[in-house]
């Protein structure tokens, strides 16, 4: 697979290369991808622990839920 990615990123692949960070350009792509599906995963996992510490308050009646038309008639929108 060849792959151009322009200036900047081939002074981003070869610092690192210089910095002895990876061996090759192909390991600097492999740990860049690495990292950029483990911040994702991340993401999600934060985002489901949000989603359900605020469900387990809205059960436990510590956070109220409004309807659409409670927050239309509140925000004064028709």
């Amino acid at each position: 697979m060849n792959i151009v990615l322009g200036a900047p990123y081939n002074k981003i692949i070869d610092n690192a290369l210089k910095k002895g960070q990876a061996g090759t350009k192909a390991e600097v792509i492999r740990q860049a991808l690495k990292l950029y599906q483990r911040y994702f995963e991340d993401e999600e996992t934060l985002v489901a622990r949000a989603i359900e510490r605020d469900m387990a308050l809205i059960r436990s009646g510590k956070m109220k839920t409004y309807s659409l038309k409670e927050v239309k008639k509140r925000l004064n929108i028709d």
